[in-house]
């Protein structure tokens, strides 16, 4: 594969786990908008397969060689720090 075939690829595999990543943050907040349980097992098992998900595509990325390790858990942590924060909001409520 050519080097602007390689990029291209890439940056399409970025931008997918981004925007799932931002679908996983907008399910938490219309969740926790909607039932304010952050520790309904309902709510913990969607975030929980959610973000399983989420890895699983990462490391497929990863081993295709779209995406460096290190960019993944940037992205795994990012939006686990998100999600942290929402929670937090929306139990101070």
């Amino acid at each position: 594969m050519d080097t602007k075939s390689q990029s291209m690829y890439e940056q399409k595999a970025l931008e997918l786990l981004f925007a799932d990543a931002d679908k996983i943050a907008k399910l938490i907040r219309v969740q926790m908008e909607n039932l304010t349980m952050p520790q309904c097992p309902l709510y913990e098992e969607v975030l929980d397969t959610q973000m399983f998900g989420l890895s699983r595509e990462i490391d497929f990325a990863v081993k295709l060689n779209l995406l460096e390790r290190e960019k993944g858990k940037e992205i795994l942590a990012s939006l686990e720090k998100e999600l942290s924060a929402l929670h937090d909001a929306f139990t101070k409520k």
